[in-house]
């Protein structure tokens, strides 16, 4: 293989695919060797080992691509200095003052140098590629450097000004425009000068991506996978913090920009003030009565200052009242039709099937007036907006009809507005102090918000304690259009407790702002924990070779308990019955559950594993039980990832293959203290102990020790005066670690979000909302809006185009939400788009006509006048809407799709509610701490 690798790296140095493609047609073609002459002219013969040349193709194909990208924008940032930089620097006579040109070409330089450095490590790199065979530190210690954080920072906030500065140069400078034209028609591939110079912006999405492929290429046990898992981290951190930043500094822009160009005086102070922050600006079109149609912003943000004492209005009101009508009409048809059953004579035209027909009719067009209600309320958002008291001081409103570009823009408003209203209450007016901020409390919308707080139980008890909970996300239309983005996420929430003998389970509906209790399950033994397990995916089943399920089935819900029963549940909307009881021999109480495709996994208390097979039904096949023993002490808690179940017995974690069920690994956390607690992300598990405040991160795939965090550091923040804090439970959800504790408190630290490693990143934040007892359990609860959601409708198609507005959270308009990609069984994690969102403001408010407009006939077919290209016109006219952003490619798992709208939320359980002071006191205390009580905290949406 090592021919071919010096092929590979000589077709890479000089810029061609000969090697790369002569490799691949011999792998084709399955030749077993092949032929090359040597320097006295000898036919030498090359073997090919085809067991092992694939996977080292695919890896010297990835360091292929990312070579040749680099190359590529090395010499795009070079063009940027060389053909236009310099010569307007050196013009004579003068195009452009230098005072103009230093911030139209800001810190490209400095890039250019970055990368030239980067490149010369990547050529020697692939000069001794047969003896080292990695690539993925290069990344880490190119650029986790903070001057290219710094660089690449001031790249970024500064383009929309030097597109500004282009644009108006382009308007008063004839001869810079005719430059611009020249340039780009003399270039070989024609691209403009905003073509290079969108390149930085969108360099390291493509970073990101080309080491998600070559990740993917790379076989397990390969020396560069860590370094490629550490390399995707460190560019999503650098990415987040070009993100962060780019918010600050445009926030920064629109807020100074809009304070500038409002007449109002008080609107002008609110908005300079530092104690406010910009949430949400866009360009919106409000609807009125009269023959007019106007854009609108300022009074936009003029509404959004106000609306906090405002409320959202229902709907089109001539399409609700028709509605109603409708709705009237059948219940009075349903009554005849009750009365027409019961007459004793027979009367033509007069009987139930008659009367049956009507209900059907005006059941169909109740259906068409919902679908016309929805598809008016897509795009349009009615308000109805306090004003000034009149002379006598009785409160006056206003309404405002708007249109928002699309139904992604809707969607965000609605849930911008809720979560503002939220994070004004009490609790969160500060919700988490933050560490990096030396003390200070973060601003509170940008963190979890505590939603609501209620108890589990309608009777308290002291000795009822709580187990476990899970989210049983389901596919029934429950929500409407714009109360999904405030809502919680669709589903239900099972919370288990119980007593010593008795145990009980309390579920609860989450389609409303608040979970509301709908069923109560008693069982005859104290519950110990649970588990949700999907409806099998297509892939699974053939994997599995097991036939769908002829009763139908599906999703399912498994209870552990104390007396060493497995209790099978099906879905609440299925009325919850119980579809199946597992036992085990010796009835010992089972600890933790886990699943894979084909598999139900149960931990118990002495130290064996019982596994279950999945049977033709979907149900678990209790002839099929295997028992295998993991250790002498219990086994806490389980783990299943990919092809592999972690179970931890005492103070190892044992990692077995699922098929075989064989031992591969067995690792050693700590010689003294049991693992009680495990959380995985992408290629790394958290876990925690039976003791101690300490938590540490494994590889998934070598096991090797990468970080230690101590969570008692983080209670220093409010002086508690605890030396220690034990670790009760984890979870990771959207970027956060949440980590809860004995002494109530919950401790959340960002992680990324990609498949690479999930170092936590940052200080971390702590809760001033806590639990007055040890936090039993963290669960996350996430779905996905249904993507005919985003489906924009014409405003010329909608019924009522005159006025628009919010959907109720009734049945009366719905649409279903579909189940989170995040519970799609052993996949969960993986495949997530890039997540760098830059907003490039629009250039269009600037002065001038827009130079977009192409030229006449003429003038387009002769390159002497030719006119700047559409990609080129971004330079003057970003985009309509304002909110242009950079990101990667969908992921396979989410169907290719771009926009998906993730609803989450994270919700607590312990004993009692109590409000923390910044010192650490606590301002309030409720149920006296003896009442089994959820906390919910709501996330922002995310696409």
């Amino acid at each position: 293989m090592t021919y071919f690798s010096k092929q590979l790296m000589k077709a890479a140095r000089s810029g061609t695919k000969d090697g790369l493609e002569k490799t691949k047609i011999a792998v084709m073609r399955k030749v077993s060797f092949l032929q090359r002459k040597d320097q006295l002219g000898n036919t030498l013969v090359i073997s090919l080992n085809f067991f092992f040349l694939p996977s080292v193709l695919n890896i010297l194909t990835g360091l292929f691509s990312i070579i040749q990208s680099e190359r590529s924008y090395l010499e795009s940032l070079r063009r940027i200095l060389q053909e236009y930089h310099r010569p307007l620097l050196e013009a004579d006579p003068r195009i452009l003052s230098p005072r103009k040109i230093r911030p139209i070409f800001y810190r490209i330089r400095e890039i250019t140098q970055c990368h030239s450095m980067f490149q010369i490590a990547l050529a020697s790199r692939v000069a001794e590629w047969d003896s080292s065979e990695k690539i993925g530190d290069l990344f880490v210690a190119s650029f986790s450097k903070s001057m290219v954080l710094d660089v690449y920072s001031d790249y970024v906030n500064n383009f929309t000004n030097a597109m500004a500065l282009i644009k108006k140069a382009c308007m008063s400078k004839p001869a810079f425009l005719e430059f611009l034209k020249k340039k780009q028609a003399s270039s070989v591939d024609r691209i403009t000068l905003y073509g290079l110079m969108v390149k930085p912006i969108q360099r390291f999405p493509q970073f990101i991506l080309l080491l998600q492929d070559m990740l993917k290429n790379t076989p397990k046990g390969h020396v560069d996978r860590l370094p490629l898992q550490l390399a995707l981290t460190e560019l999503e951190m650098l990415a987040e913090k070009l993100n962060e930043q780019k918010r600050v500094a445009d926030q920064i822009a629109e807020t100074q920009q809009l304070a500038r160009s409002v007449s109002d005086r008080l609107l002008s102070k609110q908005l300079n003030s530092e104690q406010g922050s910009l949430v949400l600006c866009e360009t919106l079109i409000e609807t009125v009565y009269v023959p007019l149609v106007k854009a609108i912003s300022v009074h936009i943000l003029r509404l959004y200052f106000s609306l906090f004492l405002g409320k959202a209005i229902l709907g089109p009101p001539r399409l609700y009242q028709e509605l109603q009508e409708l709705q009237h009409d059948l219940s009075v048809v349903e009554e005849v039709t009750l009365l027409v059953g019961t007459l004793q004579g027979t009367y033509q035209n007069l009987n139930t099937t008659v009367a049956q027909d009507w209900c059907l009719a005006l059941q169909r067009l109740i259906r068409i007036k919902e679908e016309q209600i929805q598809s008016a309320n897509k795009c349009r958002l009615r308000l109805q907006v306090p004003g000034r008291p009149d002379k006598s001081g009785r409160p006056v409103s206003f309404m405002v009809v708007f249109n928002t570009p699309n139904p992604l823009s809707k969607i965000s408003w609605v849930n911008r507005l809720h979560l503002a209203k939220i994070a004004l209450r009490e609790e969160n007016s500060p919700g988490w102090l933050c560490g990096e901020d030396e003390g200070k409390t973060m601003a509170p919308f940008w963190g979890p918000l505590l939603a609501c707080h209620m108890p589990v139980f309608a009777m308290k008890s002291p000795e009822r304690k709580l187990e476990a909970a899970l989210h049983n996300p389901v596919h029934c239309a429950l929500l409407g259009f714009s109360a999904a983005s405030t809502s919680l996420p669709q589903g239900y929430f099972w919370v288990a407790g119980g007593e010593a003998s008795q145990g009980q389970i309390e579920i609860f509906s989450l389609n409303r702002p608040m979970p509301r209790a709908v069923k109560s399950l008693q069982v005859g033994a104290a519950v110990r924990c649970l588990e949700y397990v999907p409806e099998t995916c297509p892939s699974e089943e053939e994997e599995a070779g097991v036939l769908k399920s002829p009763s139908g089935i599906s999703a399912n819900i498994c209870v552990g308990l104390d007396d060493g029963r497995i209790l099978v549940y099906g879905s609440v909307d299925t009325a919850a019955q119980c579809l199946l009881t597992l036992h085990n021999p010796e009835s010992c109480p089972v600890l933790c559950l886990k699943h894979s495709s084909r598999f139900l996994f149960a931990g118990l208390r002495n130290g064996t594993m019982m596994v279950y097979r999945r049977n033709s039904n979907e149900l678990w096949d209790a002839d099929s039980r295997r028992c295998v023993s993991v250790g002498s002490e219990p086994v806490r808690t389980l783990l299943v990832l990919d092809d592999s179940v972690w179970a931890s017995c005492g103070n190892s974690v044992t990692v077995m293959d699922i098929s075989s069920l064989t031992p591969q690994f067995e690792v050693h956390p700590d010689p003294m203290i049991s693992v009680a607690h495990m959380a995985r992300a992408g290629g790394g598990v958290w876990m925690a102990f039976s003791e101690g405040s300490s938590i540490r991160l494994f590889h998934t795939e070598t096991l090797e020790l990468l970080q230690e965090i101590n969570i008692s550091t983080r209670s220093t923040l409010l002086n508690t005066g605890q030396k220690s804090m034990r670790v009760t439970s984890l979870l990771i959800c959207q970027g956060l670690l949440w980590v809860g504790t004995a002494q109530g408190l919950i401790v959340t630290l960002p992680v990324p979000k990609l498949e690479g490693i999930p170092k936590i990143t940052g200080k971390g934040m702590i809760s001033l909302n806590a639990h007055c007892g040890p936090v039993d359990f963290i669960v996350a609860t996430t779905s996905t809006l249904s993507p005919e959601l985003l489906k924009r409708d014409s405003f010329g198609d909608a019924p009522d185009s005159a006025c628009g507005g919010e959907d109720r959270s009734d049945t009366s308009s719905q649409e279903s939400l579909q189940q989170s990609a995040s519970y799609q069984g052993e996949g969960r994690g993986k495949g997530r788009g890039v997540l760098l969102q830059y907003k490039l403001r629009s250039t269009s408010g600037l002065p001038g006509r827009p130079l977009t407009a192409l030229g006449d006939e003429a003038s387009d077919s002769s390159l002497e006048s030719l006119e700047h290209s559409v990609e080129d016109g971004s330079i003057y006219e970003l985009s309509d809407d304002p909110e242009m952003w950079v990101r990667g490619r969908p992921s396979e798992r989410d169907g290719g799709r771009r926009d998906r709208v993730i609803s989450a939320a994270v919700i607590s359980g312990g004993k009692g509610f109590r409000r923390l002071k910044e010192r650490g006191a606590a301002a309030g205390t409720s149920g006296e701490g003896l009442e089994n009580i959820l906390m919910v905290w709501q996330l922002p949406l995310t696409v």
